[in-house]
């Protein structure tokens, strides 16, 4: 199979070089900072290229990946050109699954830029908050434990006046336990269904009978309880531009397929574990 040329090489040769700077308003996306054999290599083509580096190379100084970026593209150009014959299929394949990407992409990324309307903002806000009126939050602590009898144990301890937070640094053995097993505030769904359970039905104040969990053994004091009312519009508008975005994304998606002359006929009665022969593409 083909292998990529590594960008190691000419990244780490002279790096303190001192390279001409252009002015910065000559310079452009089209402008040809190299020519191979006729063959411009481009300023935006370095930036596409910079802008696809793993993150380890990105964080390099600019004056180092500056030169080595260009070696390698003008590397690039001088074997591209000296290739001979026709290309392999594998590599005529690769392009055309790489376009199919990228248009794809950007056809996705219009639809994501186009701008969410006041209209739209207004009814995803009052179909998300609209009808939902103030929700139960609640500020409890807990010690955890391996079983049935620590937890009693624990239950006894407190119930003879011991301090429930003291109890959680000494024996909880959940990362809230150094922090007295305080958990802060939390809503409806954010603890898993046999803890919230328990949360639900004590009194502030009040400490629980042993509550199991896939995590273990929880003795449970609920500290305090509030209404908490549903968010105004301007805390929550960037989420609900983010969601209304995601959503007409995919309407459009689905839309555009479904619009399409697809027949996949073809692809019926194949082995699915064709996909990892290689072999195919030679």
């Amino acid at each position: 199979m083909q292998k990529t040329l590594t960008f190691l090489a000419p990244l780490f040769v002279a790096a303190s070089l001192a390279l001409p700077v252009a002015a910065q308003d000559e310079v452009k996306a089209d402008t040809v900072v190299a020519t191979v054999n006729g063959t411009d290599i481009t300023l935006g083509h370095m930036i596409i290229a910079r802008a696809t580096l793993p993150e380890q190379y990105q964080q390099l100084p600019p004056e180092v990946l500056f030169k080595g970026i260009l070696d390698q593209l003008v590397q690039q150009t001088a074997l591209a050109q000296s290739f001979e014959g026709q290309l392999p299929s594998r590599v005529i394949m690769s392009i055309e699954n790489e376009r199919r990407q990228l248009v794809a992409g950007e056809v996705i990324e219009k639809n994501m830029a186009a701008e969410v309307t006041e209209e739209a903002l207004n009814e995803a806000y009052e179909e998300t908050y609209g009808s939902a009126g103030p929700t139960d939050e609640f500020n409890a602590a807990h010690i955890l434990v391996e079983t049935e009898e620590e937890a009693q144990a624990i239950i006894a301890e407190v119930e003879a006046g011991a301090d429930f937070a003291e109890v959680a640094k000494e024996k909880s053995t959940g990362p809230s336990g150094p922090n007295g097993g305080s958990l802060g505030w939390f809503g409806p769904g954010m603890m898993v269904p046999e803890f919230e359970t328990a949360v639900v039905a004590l009194d502030v104040g009040a400490v629980s009978e042993p509550v199991q969990t896939q995590f273990g053994w929880h003795v449970i004091k609920l500290t305090d309880k509030r209404l908490k009312d549903a968010p105004a519009l301007e805390t929550v508008k960037a989420e609900l531009e983010t969601q209304i975005r995601q959503i007409r994304v995919q309407q459009s998606i689905e839309e555009i397929t479904a619009a399409a002359d697809v027949d996949r006929a073809a692809a019926e009665g194949i082995d699915p574990a064709i996909l990892t022969n290689l072999g195919l593409l030679e």
